[in-house]
């Protein structure tokens, strides 16, 4: 059996990448993380990237401000990993 680890190494995203896809999709991480892998097998960093943005901005609106300096940290990152995501 595959642990969230195990899924977690396999899919090309980290484990706050995979967090922010969770939180957005309302989702266990377990299963965003297989969500994120799909997305980057399939051109889709730059909806990782959207995902990421409005989990940043719902963060804001929430007046949480230490949850969107994480977010924008985990943003930047994967900036970083993926430099040839499309910015939309």
């Amino acid at each position: 059996m595959l642990a969230y680890q195990d899924c977690l190494d396999m899919c090309g995203l980290n484990a706050d990448e995979v967090a922010a896809i969770a939180e957005h999709e309302h989702q266990d991480p377990i299963i965003a993380a297989a969500l994120g892998q799909y997305l980057l097998c399939h051109n889709g960093e730059p909806m990782i990237r959207k995902i990421i943005l409005d989990d940043i901005r719902k963060a804001e609106r929430k007046n949480d401000l230490a949850h969107a300096r994480v977010l924008r940290k985990v943003l930047a990152h994967f900036i970083a990993e993926h430099p040839d995501c499309p910015v939309h």
